[in-house]
């Protein structure tokens, strides 16, 4: 055995010992997408999450999606194998501005990403993912008015895409804000027989070229489904893995930033998640996600009211 298949077998003696699942976002390196018990966007991993039966959680993404896993498992034990990863989109809603500018519109139905902290989720109706935010903002009756936290991008194209007005936090991902429209268009000009395809985050020229907008999974499911054969990907580049895994006979590639010394466009925070890292989580059970109670309850209904909404409840009797 080499070192990272002794690595990985003492990660499986320990999962088993611990009692642990592993979860990974799409966009971890493809060594945690291969040894994952699960792997899915926010949507299914607060999905998933709900269903563990296992004692502890080890949460590979972001520390929102830890906190996510957390706020609804109270009594399992979440770890996230470094603390460190944050999101540039979630800290561009600091939860003290957010309540200064929800408390102009008191009458507002809030609607906030997923990607946002345990404070702004607590401080929301209804938590959406970039898989269901269509249907949350169509599922709000008419007459109400409707805040939109924290993507400016994502909330622009939900308001064309539902016809409804949104009061939009102006809020950004630093990977999707970074595609370059003249790079991928240059890649367009050489690869002609390419598709296009791209995250609602992404900046709407970006969007008014893509020939399908959707969620990291609608992404996956679109290739996997579609007739091309070649496609140029304008979302987290850890997505190529299991587009490759299951569509090995096709192409992708991925949509490059600005920076033209770079080629593909990577979340600095998801890419801080390793191996080495997972390992000493098990070993630890450390670092904990904590949260404090009055807010965790707070940000389960606005997370459950999703949820239910998913399960084809009319969750807005309540709000």
């Amino acid at each position: 055995m080499n070192n990272k298949e002794l690595l990985i077998s003492e990660i499986n003696r320990l999962r088993k010992e611990k009692n642990a699942v592993i979860m990974a976002h799409y966009y971890q390196i493809s060594d945690i997408q291969d040894i994952a018990d699960f792997v899915g966007d926010s949507l299914a991993l607060a999905q998933h999450a709900l269903k563990v039966s296992a004692d502890v959680i080890i949460l590979a993404g972001v520390y929102f999606m830890a906190e996510t896993a957390k706020i609804i498992n109270p009594h399992k034990k979440v770890i996230i194998p470094d603390p460190f990863a944050g999101c540039s989109l979630a800290d561009s809603c600091p939860a003290d501005k957010f309540a200064e500018f929800r408390s102009k519109y008191p009458d507002a139905v809030v609607v906030s990403y997923v990607n946002t902290s345990a404070e702004i989720k607590a401080l929301t109706d209804i938590v959406c993912t970039s898989s269901n935010a269509i249907d949350v903002i169509n599922a709000i009756p008419r007459d109400r008015k409707i805040i939109f936290a924290p993507d400016r991008n994502l909330g622009n194209y939900l308001a064309a895409k539902t016809g409804r007005e949104l009061i939009i936090w102006d809020g950004a991902c630093h990977v999707h804000e970074d595609f370059s429209l003249e790079r991928i268009l240059e890649l367009k000009t050489i690869h002609p027989d390419a598709k296009i395809i791209a995250h609602p985050e992404c900046k709407k020229p970006i969007l008014l070229v893509a020939d399908h907008i959707g969620s990291t999974s609608s992404l996956l499911n679109f290739v996997t489904k579609d007739k091309s054969t070649k496609y140029i990907v304008a979302t987290e580049s850890g997505i190529l893995h299991q587009m490759q895994l299951y569509c090995p006979e096709k192409l992708f590639i991925p949509a490059p930033p600005t920076d033209s010394t770079c080629g593909c466009n990577d979340c600095k925070f998801m890419k801080l998640i390793t191996l080495e890292k997972i390992h000493r989580s098990l070993v630890t059970l450390t670092p904990e996600v904590i949260i404090d109670e009055k807010i965790r309850v707070k940000a389960e209904k606005s997370i459950k009211a999703m949820l239910e909404l998913s399960e084809g409840k009319n969750v807005f009797q309540k709000v």
